[in-house]
């Protein structure tokens, strides 16, 4: 009666899902909130897989996303877990910072407020 059997849990240490942290999260939907206030987006997704996750930022509800930022730790020893992806596919930045991947959309911001 004393004693516990551990229940057997299969790949335990691998996580089910990826996510973002309370403080990247955050950040993300900050720079969406200013987006969002300059009248430059309207909506946005989050996926959340077992290998990334995925914020994208629409113009409008019914296209394709304009940015997507994307986490991906398995990449943080090589290219850097941050990807920041634009509306055709391409990858515009790459790093282990997500302030130095946002870097080019906060750019962005500054350009349209300043017209």
């Amino acid at each position: 009666m004393g004693t516990v059997t551990p229940l057997p849990f299969p790949n335990r240490t691998a996580p089910q899902q990826t996510g973002f942290e309370r403080t990247e999260l955050l950040r993300i939907l900050d720079l969406y909130g200013r987006m969002v206030a300059a009248g430059h987006w309207r909506d946005y997704a989050m996926d959340f897989h077992r290998d990334a996750a995925i914020f994208s930022a629409f113009r409008r509800a019914a296209e394709r996303p304009e940015y997507r930022i994307e986490k991906r730790p398995a990449l943080r020893s090589r290219q850097g877990m941050w990807a920041l992806v634009s509306e055709a596919g391409a990858v515009l930045k790459r790093g282990d910072e997500l302030s130095n991947v946002l870097a080019p959309v906060e750019r962005k911001l500054m350009k349209l407020v300043g017209d």
